[in-house]
């Protein structure tokens, strides 16, 4: 009788929606894992910090506004090219501290240059909240928030401030798998992060 039960349980093994390994249940501890696991959520967000000469709606924007007050940078007026709209402009320089902050952030070669790409934040899952599955297709709700990994991290991003996201999950011939490309009807885990809904805690 229990051979017949293991050769039963094989069959439908073989002819399920899953093959049978751990991978096949899709649990809140897996998701979670497939999730850190994803090259679309360990990517670092980055910052791009332009110097020189700036329209005044890039100088005034959210961003520059709190280097100007972390001391970090500092402007004067300036002539206006065409292609960068009305005046004023603005000649955008980094202060004695901003220069000390980003040169310990930047590679060598970047020195001197007049813009620089700074990863400033990672993203932190906070916990999987739920699971819908349909089939061999699951929605995947997720929190997080971002981890600052330096000082320019610190003063862009609101640490406290939580995110929910939404993904596609598929199971395969070897078990379940995020959506880490454009899928057919849902978004891909990249997509679900960049549309992801503030809430609060």
């Amino acid at each position: 009788m229990r051979k017949r039960f293991r050769v039963f349980f094989l069959v439908l093994c073989g002819w399920g929606l899953c093959s049978c390994s751990p991978r096949d249940f899709l649990t809140r501890r897996l998701a979670s894992d497939l999730i850190l696991a994803s090259p679309s959520f360990q990517a670092p967000q980055s910052f791009l910090l332009n110097t020189g000469v700036l329209s005044n709606k890039d100088y005034l924007s959210p961003d520059y506004l709190v280097l100007q007050r972390r001391g970090l940078i500092s402007a004067t007026k300036t002539y206006c090219p065409a292609q960068l709209g009305p005046p004023p402009c603005w000649t955008v320089i980094l202060t004695p501290s901003g220069v000390e902050t980003v040169r310990a952030l930047i590679p060598p070669g970047d020195v001197g240059k007049a813009s620089f790409v700074i990863p400033v934040v990672k993203r932190n899952l906070l916990t999987v909240t739920g699971i819908s599955k349909q089939g061999t297709v699951a929605d995947v709700e997720f929190t997080w928030r971002w981890t600052p990994l330096n000082e320019l991290g610190a003063a862009l991003y609101a640490g406290d401030l939580h995110y929910k996201s939404t993904v596609e999950f598929r199971c395969f011939d070897d078990g379940w798998r995020v959506v880490t490309i454009v899928p057919r009807r849902e978004q891909n885990l990249e997509d679900a992060l960049k549309n992801a809904e503030p809430f609060p805690e």
